[in-house]
């Protein structure tokens, strides 16, 4: 009996520490980290987009398109006499981008995006002529062409203009083709990986470690600094993959980040993490309004007299504050600290001079950061 007695307060207790604990939302690792060497690589190159209905470059203002399609016809067979002024409108010179996924194989089609360079006035209609993209050591890996899909539309008629969504940029999915892979080396001749965290953290990084030990056995993992974790996995490749998949799907609680305030000083926004804490301190808030009203007088002179009528300019300048009290704020959690600062009434300008204030007094335990 008593030991049942036990069992059920055993039970109990626990149930109530579950019930008050906060709740933990564990991650898989592969949103948490990736693998070192993994990454894409970006792809640049230059082209010309044709086919456009008069709206391309004007050559007096863009010349190199002039000259790249001249380039381009004498690589075609066609010669163009020197001086020939050609008024092309439905030539438009491009930047075309896009990003190289790792482990792309010839053949493997991209999404491109294709951006006016000129005075273009819109690429709607344009198709892409055979443009090769290239990478940081300016070697070619794919080569792009295809018509684009330009979103929203534009309309013009006796010096009027009408446009919707941006006309000088467009994308064309599957616009390019892989034409050279980029060596990829999955770990070291003893099987050695790492794993970088994409939020450096030396609590995570500890968490982690624990996690993949504890599913792989000891001296699987070690943390090499806060963002990078070194992992011993199999040499052969068929196993290394196998492991891979096994430790993306690791679940990880990650530890609470610092606490932070951002501050956006162009939108007025205001955002705060779950880890902000306010200590007790008192705060005064009061609007101040300057009103400057300007209004002009004619004064006329009486009659049959010598004066002339003038033109006079009274200005009214008042000088308002609304009353500011002191108002306590203190939180201990988020909630509490949103509650405290809405009860100021303080537009979210006035909430950043007031948020500065309180960083600078020592009563808001957060890091600010103002972009």
């Amino acid at each position: 009996m008593v030991s049942m007695m036990k069992k059920l307060f055993v039970s109990f207790t626990l149930a109530i520490t579950l019930l008050l604990s906060p709740a933990a939302h564990a991650e898989r690792l592969k949103d948490l980290a990736e693998f070192a060497g993994v990454r894409d690589n970006v792809l640049v190159g230059y082209g010309l987009v044709v086919g456009l209905d008069g709206t391309g470059d004007q050559t007096t203002q863009a010349p190199f398109t002039g000259q790249s399609l001249t380039n381009m016809l004498s690589q075609l067979g066609v010669t163009i006499p020197p001086g020939t002024n050609m008024q092309l409108r439905n030539v438009a010179a491009v930047m075309v981008t896009a990003d190289l996924p790792p482990f792309s194989m010839q053949g493997q089609r991209l999404d491109i995006t294709v951006s006016s360079v000129g005075n273009a006035r819109s690429l709607r209609g344009g198709t892409l002529l055979m443009t090769p993209l290239r990478g940081a050591d300016g070697e070619i890996y794919a080569i792009a062409q295809g018509n684009l899909l330009i979103a929203g539309a534009s309309a013009e008629s006796g010096g009027s203009r009408e446009t919707i969504n941006h006309q000088s940029a467009g994308r064309i999915a599957r616009g390019a083709i892989v034409e050279r892979e980029v060596p990829l080396m999955m770990g070291g001749a003893n099987g050695e990986l790492e794993l970088h965290l994409k939020q450096a953290d030396f609590s995570t990084a500890e968490r982690v470690v624990n996690r993949i030990n504890q599913e792989f056995g000891n001296s699987t993992a070690e943390a090499v600094n806060g963002r990078v974790i070194r992992l011993y996995g199999p040499q052969d490749q068929n196993a290394r993959v196998r492991f891979m998949a096994r430790v993306e799907n690791v679940t990880v609680t990650p530890d609470t980040g610092r606490a932070r305030v951002v501050l956006n000083s162009r939108t007025g926004s205001v955002v705060l993490n779950g880890n902000v804490r306010l200590q007790q301190a008192a705060v005064a808030h009061g609007n101040l309004t300057v009103s400057i009203d300007t209004r002009q007088r004619v004064s006329q002179p009486l009659p049959f007299t010598q004066g002339e009528t003038v033109v006079t300019t009274d200005t009214d300048i008042q000088i308002s504050q609304d009353a500011g009290t002191l108002n306590v704020v203190e939180g201990v959690d988020l909630l509490e600290v949103v509650n405290a600062l809405n009860a100021l009434g303080a537009t979210p300008a006035d909430l950043m001079a007031i948020l500065e204030a309180l960083k600078a007094s020592g009563s808001l335990r957060a890091e600010l950061e103002i972009i």
